[in-house]
């Protein structure tokens, strides 16, 4: 297993993850308190590992297709784009 690669994409996500809307929708299904926190446990995160093989698939076959020198650029631009569309929306 490659370290650096596994402690990047951990700390990324993570950092990704901490206070987004899913993670405030799973702390709203844990608050009632007739549910099950296991079952909310578990659900979030089969979901979360579902989204996430998702996305490692669709990279993967997106790689066989465009080199990955495109990928960044495609991706950095994304970004870019959705950072300038939220702040002239503020």
């Amino acid at each position: 297993m490659d370290w650096k690669v596994f402690l990047t994409v951990f700390a990324a996500v993570f950092v990704a993850e901490l206070g987004d809307k899913t993670q405030l929708a799973t702390m709203l299904f844990a608050a009632d308190r007739e549910v099950s926190k296991l079952t909310v446990f578990f659900a979030a995160s089969l979901a979360l590992v579902i989204a996430s093989a998702i996305g490692v698939l669709a990279g993967s076959v997106m790689s066989h297709y465009i080199s990955e020198k495109y990928l960044h650029y495609i991706a950095g631009t994304g970004f870019v784009v959705i950072g300038l569309w939220i702040l002239f929306r503020a």
